[in-house]
């Protein structure tokens, strides 16, 4: 490489990433057969120093090092054109979605499984360390299959009401379908540019993607892919939104945004009679009186900003926070029924209520955040909403999980030096029972049980991690399962029966 190249990639990285970059990244930067390369989509995700997998590319996937062309300049130059936003985003409605679906050829639906397991008892392992997932048997712990999915898969992975259909979301928008009786790729589309996460309609015909980039939700028909409803956001007083992340509501056959940028969330309904009675609950001016408009909106206005929500069983009440507020700033119980706020919570500290748990407790029902902010778990009686206990952890954590048939939770300690310690918690005394150190040095988090609850799968979320199997009664590791980061775990039961213990 001569020295008026690296001057020339230097010094013009614009057109140093059209030579090397822009086949597989889009001349736009928004993506290709390539994640999109911009920092909306780049600023989280863990991992390699970006220049160093510039020039030295990333092991076990189809990113090539640039080395032989590039310098150390040339590739710094280049990651701070990754870090400049856009000036103009390309349009990206129902036509662009519809036009980058992709439907796998070679797809052939079965009549039955393919394997011989517990189709109930299943475990997806999400592992971002290379961009994979793998079916795992809930019962032998053997691996049915490993398939690659779109880069940066990001929030959980989401099944149809029957268990026999996976939806996976990355960051830049890409929703995968896979046939897990199949074990076979169905398709994939791009929904947004930048997205948050997916939701499952309880009659498993509609799946919600959040974006940040376009400020939209875009509603899927899951059979094929294409689009039902693009629908851009903005507030009630004409403020456009980035959309925090979306949930189903079962009972009431709708989907809660959460938004980012307006003191509102929204509730959008796919049933056949979204409810209109009653003086309180007269939404007409939402324009839900009128029946021929699909996926009808409404729009609830809150005191403050809520992008975090757990739901009680019942799926009336709404625990929430805004992740960006203020320590000591808590969060509050909406209940979306009338759709106000009824109660203030005491949740300093940046909790992830997403990833919260439920159980019996003394006659009532107890839920548990982490926070990421700070060293407690807290345990709020769901009756009068009051925080009960705050559980001194060994630093702030990401997630907590339980289920109904083990009398502990189980709650990482994500952030900070004692990332690799995972504490047992029991459910009726509120207090450690045991504190775990699989692997030293390591970060151990996101626990998922299988069907019964007998055992307990942890992940040890390193690019040579592993899915440690706990027996959830000793608290002994029965296997060691190799993997490439396996950041998430996912039971095909407790998803779709809505465990108590795990997240919705």
């Amino acid at each position: 490489m001569s020295l008026s190249l690296v001057t020339s990639a230097a010094a013009d990285p614009a057109a140093s990433y059209a030579e090397h970059c822009a086949d597989c990244h889009g001349a736009d930067r928004l993506g290709g057969s390539g994640p999109a390369l911009i920092p909306e989509t780049l600023r989280k995700i863990r991992g390699p120093n970006l220049a160093d997998v510039i020039l030295n590319g990333r092991v076990a996937t189809q990113m090539p090092g640039f080395s032989e062309y590039l310098d150390q300049e040339g590739a710094d130059a280049i990651v701070e054109l990754l870090k400049t936003p856009l000036e103009v985003l390309p349009p990206w409605g129902e036509d662009q979605i519809n036009a980058s679906r992709e439907m796998n050829p070679d797809y052939v639906a079965v009549d039955a499984p393919v394997w011989d397991a517990d189709p109930m008892n299943i475990t997806m392992v999400v592992e971002t360390g290379d961009h994979h997932v793998s079916v795992l048997d809930g019962d032998t712990f053997e691996v049915l299959d490993r398939f690659q999915t779109p880069f940066a898969v990001h929030g959980g992975p989401k099944y149809d009401p029957t268990g026999r259909y996976l939806f996976i979301m990355s960051r830049d928008g890409w929703v995968q379908k896979y046939d897990i009786y199949a074990l076979q790729i169905v398709g994939q589309v791009r929904a947004g540019l930048n997205s948050r996460n997916i939701a499952m309609s309880s009659d498993g015909k509609w799946l919600a993607v959040a974006s940040y980039l376009p400020n939209m939700v875009t509603i899927l028909n899951t059979e094929d892919l294409t689009v039902g409803k693009v629908q851009m956001v903005k507030g009630k007083d004409g403020t456009p939104s980035r959309v925090s992340a979306v949930y189903q509501v079962p009972p009431r056959e709708s989907f809660v945004l959460a938004l980012k940028d307006v003191p509102e969330i929204w509730e959008i309904f796919y049933g056949a009679n979204p409810p209109k009675f009653g003086f309180a609950h007269d939404w007409r001016d939402e324009g839900l009186a009128h029946t021929d408009i699909p996926f009808p909106v409404r729009k609830i206005t809150l005191p403050d900003y809520l992008d975090d929500f757990f739901f009680d069983q019942t799926y009336e009440y709404i625990m929430g926070a805004s992740r960006d507020g203020a320590e000591g700033t808590g969060g509050q119980v909406v209940d979306l029924v009338i759709g106000h706020k009824i109660a203030d919570l005491d949740l300093p500290g940046m909790p992830h209520l997403s990833s919260g748990t439920t159980w019996e407790r003394n006659g009532t029902t107890v839920m548990a955040t982490p926070h990421m902010r700070g060293g407690v778990v807290s345990v709020i009686d769901m009756s009068t909403w009051k925080t009960i206990k705050k559980i001194e952890a060994m630093g702030p954590g990401f997630f907590v999980r339980s289920h109904e048939n083990s009398k502990y939770i189980w709650a990482d300690v994500f952030f900070g030096p004692n990332r690799d310690l995972m504490h047992v918690i029991d459910k009726q005394s509120l207090e450690i029972v045991k504190t775990l150190q699989p692997a030293i040095g390591k970060t151990v988090a996101h626990v998922e049980f299988t069907k019964d609850g007998r055992y307990a799968l942890v992940s040890v979320w390193e690019d040579d991690g592993e899915v440690l199997v706990y027996d959830a009664e000793t608290l002994e590791i029965v296997k060691r399962l190799p993997m490439r980061k396996p950041s998430g775990k996912y039971n095909v039961w407790n998803k779709i029966t809505f465990s108590e213990g795990t997240s919705h």
